[in-house]
C-alpha cells in the first residue's frame, strides 16, 4: 500500500483553524467565485470562477504574465503581502470564505500551503526543516514520527534518514524541492499550492516531484501552476487555461475542464493554439 494512503493524522485543523485530533481521510476542495486581483490600480487577474475538486491534481497553464502565479498566491492569502496588492471576490475551502473579515490569513496559510519555483530551505538541519513549522504550531505528538511520515510522503526520507542532522542547504536542488514539500506536508494543510515546483530542475528530479504529487492528491488537494504542456497532460485530472487577449489587460481564465478534454478537444482555438505549441 502506498505510505500516504489511509486516515490522516498529525496535525489536523478544523474549519475555524484550531487544533483538532480527528483523523481525515480526505482534503477539501476550494470553490473561486468573481476573483480579481490588483496591484495598487493595476488589475492583474479579473473574474476567476472555477472549482477545485478535492483529492486531485489541478493544473494551471497559460503564457507568461497572464496571471497564473499571481491567481495561486490568492488561493491561501499570499498575494496580499506584497504592498498595495489586494484582492476581490469569494475564495472558499470548504464551506468558509478565507476572505471573510474575521478570517485569520496566518490560520489559512496553515491550511493552504505553499511550495515556491526555487526551493527555499531553511540553513538548519534537515529535521529542523521539517519540524519547524508544526512546533511553531504548537505540535505535542511524537515529532520524530511526524518527521520521518512527512518525508516519506515527499519521497525523501530514504535519501536522508542517515544524515538528518545535517544541513538541508547541503541537498541537491532536487531534494531541496522536496524538504521543502516535505516542511508543508509536517503541518497537515488541506492543499497544497505549487508554483512551478520543477521548472529549475534536471528530468530526474523533475520525475520524482511529479511521482510526489501523484501520491499526494491521494491525501491532499493539489494545485500547480506549470508551462511544461507534458507535465501538466501527465500529472493533472483538470486544467486551467489563462489567457490575456490583449496586452495590457488582466488575465482570465479562458477554459476549464478535465485535462483530458483541454489536451484532446478544447473548446476555444486559443486553448488549442497554446497546448499545441503554436504560441506561448
Amino acid at each position: 500500500m502506498s505510505e500516504v494512503s489511509g486516515e490522516r493524522s498529525g496535525v489536523g485543523r478544523d474549519q475555524g483553524g484550531q487544533a483538532s485530533t480527528v483523523p481525515k481521510t480526505s482534503a477539501l476542495g476550494m470553490k473561486i467565485e468573481d476573483l480579481s486581483a490588483y496591484y495598487g490600480s493595476f488589475k492583474a487577474v479579473t473574474n476567476v470562477s472555477l472549482e477545485i475538486q478535492p483529492n486531485r491534481v489541478t493544473a494551471l497553464i497559460g503564457p507568461s504574465g497572464c496571471g497564473k502565479s499571481t491567481f495561486i498566491r490568492c488561493l491561501n492569502r499570499m498575494h496580499e503581502v506584497i504592498p498595495t496588492a489586494y484582492a476581490e471576490g469569494c475564495v472558499k475551502l470548504g464551506d468558509q470564505d478565507i476572505y471573510a473579515k474575521d478570517t485569520d490569513p496566518v490560520t489559512i496559510r496553515r491550511r493552504i500551503g505553499m511550495v515556491f519555483q526555487k526551493p527555499n530551505p531553511f540553513s538548519k538541519s534537515i529535521y529542523e526543516n521539517v519540524a519547524w513549522g508544526a512546533r511553531i504550531n504548537g505540535y505535542k505528538g511524537d515529532m520524530d514520527e511526524l518527521v520521518e511520515r512527512s518525508l516519506k510522503r515527499a519521497a525523501l526520507w530514504d535519501e536522508v534518514k542517515d544524515k538528518l542532522k545535517k544541513s538541508g542547504l547541503d541537498l541537491s536542488g532536487g531534494q531541496q524541492q522536496r524538504l521543502v514539500i516535505a516542511r508543508t506536508l509536517a503541518v497537515e494543510p488541506e492543499v497544497i499550492l505549487m508554483d512551478e515546483p520543477a521548472s529549475a530542475l534536471d528530468p530526474v528530479s523533475t520525475q520524482k516531484i511529479e511521482d510526489t504529487m501523484q501520491e499526494l492528491k491521494e491525501r491532499y488537494t493539489v494545485v500547480i501552476v506549470t508551462h511544461n504542456m507534458q507535465q501538466a497532460a501527465r500529472i493533472s485530472d483538470y486544467t486551467g487555461f489563462f489567457y490575456i487577449e490583449n496586452m495590457g489587460d488582466p488575465g482570465r481564465l479562458w477554459e476549464f475542464d478535465e485535462t483530458t478534454k483541454i489536451f484532446s478537444s478544447p473548446s476555444r482555438k486559443e486553448t488549442e493554439d497554446y497546448v499545441t505549441g503554436r504560441f506561448g
